[in-house]
């Protein structure tokens, strides 16, 4: 049994002390009238300017299972794991086209989440509420892995034990989560991600300047990594990878990217802190500023290489038989342990700001899409925003219980789930911003089929490990190639709705009421309407 390294653990508490006080004084800043609104504890009161927002942004886009998961794919099989690299570049154009137009509807008609537009744009509600259950579902798994992150780096300082007392760290961590996300709401996360952004982008410089000299140099980094995918694996009996993609993995690269640059932004924690923004401008510079967090993650990808390079690093990877144990293993033997503690601050706060903005924008879609759509329909602003704070204390505790009570392999299982659920929305968002062409029905049957589709093809893959959810790649049919089953599953979405939608025009179906304008896509700060529509859908007859 390792030792607990009392330096690296003390540098690692004193950052959540100042990270967890920082929570808590962010209920007084900025704050409005009231923070028992919506708008107030859910998008911290509609206020945030460019820079806010890119910190909040980067900080809620890379996160500490980011941190961890990324450069473990590296080490695990070389260039494939640098999908993640492009997809940002791929994605941000997505977001300047789509961002600024679902800021200015929401900010127009007082939306909170893309499931209040797509109810209001549509006039379904039960296409509303399929598109919250969605982003319900892909963000329990999500919060869940960012504890895989936090347990890493305690696994790595030596903290360890039997029963409550080997998880009691990660009960503290996140019970104090819990206390400062409820009081202070997304102004917590907003604050605190200044603190993590600096403390990433201080430690991945470092290490892209220091380790190197404590392995031979890029060079004999690359050579190691190199022989080590080279060498046969264990289960497989095949190279795990090598340091360049071939003929065979091209397709799966980029379907990887471009699948996972649509689901970015429409992720349900990235609608929530693009519609905190006060301006539709903030958002427009946000999708030029934000790509400086890919050039963070190619250089983070290479620590997958460093780990690979590293003799006892890989022992020590090998031995606990976990890939994302690479860059915590990699920090604690070639740091000093002083600068460790930070290094292991950096990924346990990077686990926080994700974790809190993902589990108030799960809160919110159930309160505004659920609970007052379908149970309290007349619920007051108070109202909503005590229910979105207990729903984010239970969201919390049951991503706690999901890894701690479940195998954590369970986790990046749904998280898979989840990447291949949430680009099933993208028509009934990114789309649904351009034109109604789509019919309400079409788009739901569309939602239903990718849905299924995904769901079964990727339960349906197996590995070396394990017999299911074993990849996120499968058979493209009809095409002979290997590739992303979100994307297959969206192509599957967009075919099905576009067929249903043919059909419902021919037998005259009613559209449901658009409650939007064209106008409503353009507005800007101060264009927003008198009253907030119904939220419940009930003033506009939609029942579907």
């Amino acid at each position: 049994m390792k030792d607990v390294n009392g330096v690296e653990l003390t540098i690692f508490i004193v950052f959540f002390a100042v990270v967890t006080a920082v929570g808590f004084a962010a209920a007084r800043w900025r704050r409005g009238q009231t923070i028992m609104h919506l708008d107030e504890w859910g998008l911290g009161g509609r206020s945030f300017g460019t820079f806010i927002t890119w910190f909040l942004l980067g900080g809620d886009l890379y996160s500490a299972y980011t941190f961890v998961a990324v450069p473990s794919a590296v080490f695990a099989g070389g260039a494939m794991g640098f999908w993640a690299v492009p997809y940002g570049a791929i994605a941000y154009p997505i977001v300047f086209l789509i961002g600024p137009r679902l800021w200015s509807v929401a900010h127009r008609h007082g939306y909170v989440t893309a499931a209040d537009f797509v109810r209001g744009r549509y006039g379904s509600r039960s296409l509303g509420l399929a598109i919250a259950l969605t982003g319900i579902l892909a963000m329990m798994p999500y919060i869940a892995l960012q504890l895989v992150g936090i347990q890493a780096v305690l696994t790595v300082m030596g903290v360890s034990g039997s029963g409550w007392a080997k998880d009691l760290p990660l009960f503290i961590a996140f019970a104090l989560l819990a206390a400062y996300t409820y009081t202070s709401g997304l102004r917590a996360p907003a604050l605190i991600s200044f603190v993590k952004d600096a403390l990433i982008y201080m430690v991945i410089i470092v290490a892209i300047v220091y380790i190197p000299t404590k392995l031979g140099g890029w060079d004999g980094i690359f050579d190691k990594s190199a022989a080590a995918l080279a060498k046969p694996s264990q289960a497989t009996g095949k190279p795990a990878g090598s340091l360049f993609t071939n003929d065979m993995t091209h397709w799966a690269y980029g379907t990887l990217a471009l699948g996972s640059s649509l689901a970015l932004f429409i992720y349900p924690h990235s609608v929530t802190g693009a519609l905190a923004a006060g301006r539709r401008d903030v958002i427009r510079r946000n999708a030029a500023l934000l790509p400086a967090y890919s050039l963070l993650l190619g250089l983070l990808a290479l620590l997958g290489y460093m780990a690979l390079a590293h003799p006892g690093v890989v022992a020590a990877v090998k031995h606990a038989g976990n890939p994302q144990l690479a860059v915590p293993e990699l920090f604690d033997q070639v740091f000093p342990d002083w600068f460790a503690g930070v290094a292991f601050a950096a990924i346990g706060v990077g686990a926080l700001v994700p974790a809190a903005i993902m589990s108030i924008a799960a809160s919110n879609l159930f309160t505004r899409n659920v609970y007052t759509s379908y149970i309290r329909p007349d619920a007051s602003p108070e109202e909503e925003t005590r229910v979105s704070q207990l729903v984010s204390l239970l969201v919390k505790l049951g991503a706690l219980v999901f890894v701690l009570g479940f195998d954590k392999s369970l986790a990046i299982n749904l998280q898979l789930l989840g990447g291949i659920w949430v680009v099933q929305t993208f028509p009934a968002i990114g789309i649904g911003l351009y034109t109604r062409w789509l019919d309400r029905w079409g788009l739901l049957a569309g939602w239903a089929a990718g849905m299924a589709y995904g769901t079964y093809t990727a339960y349906d893959q197996s590995s070396a490990t394990q017999s299911h959810f074993g990849s996120p790649l499968a058979d493209i049919p009809f095409v002979g190639h290997t590739g992303y089953i979100a994307l297959t599953a969206f192509v599957l979405n967009m075919v099905v709705a576009v067929v249903v939608t043919l059909v419902v025009r021919a037998l005259k179906v009613p559209a449901g009421q658009d409650e939007t304008s064209a106008d409503d896509y353009t507005a800007d700060a101060g264009d927003r309407l008198a009253a907030p529509e119904d939220p419940a859908g009930e003033l506009t007859g939609s029942s579907a």
